[in-house]
């Protein structure tokens, strides 16, 4: 159990420091207005899937170059973190985002259709 709380804890610290480094280090175009949703590390810290969102829809353009500046990320994140093992950084894109976004406007199109059949 507590093998588990430390994961957790690193998975936040990771995603915090990501946040950091997209937002004031990283200047490749491709990887602005890119949001970290989620971060997951294995028991044994060799992987971290780190979870991506973009809201304008280049999330394959936006994974390109998150992928191009893994190796520096992940050097900034050895200095900031200290840990005996760093995962191997791997960017999935996280679609939840964009689907709750469809959702809620698939019920606000239901409900609006409804209260124009109800005049």
């Amino acid at each position: 159990m507590a093998n588990f709380a430390r994961t957790e804890r690193v998975a936040q610290q990771i995603q915090r420091e990501l946040a950091e480094l997209l937002r004031l280090e990283i200047n490749d175009p491709r990887v602005r207005l890119v949001t970290i949703t989620d971060v997951e590390v294995a028991s044994d810290y060799s992987h971290a899937k780190i979870f991506f969102t973009r809201l304008d829809g280049k999330h394959e353009e936006a994974q390109q170059g998150l992928e191009s500046a893994s190796g520096f990320l992940r050097k900034q994140l050895a200095h900031s973190l200290k840990l005996r093992v760093m995962p191997q950084l791997h960017f999935v894109y996280d679609a939840s985002v964009e689907r709750g976004s469809h959702l809620s406007q698939l019920i606000d199109q239901a409900v609006a259709s409804d209260k124009g059949g109800s005049s």
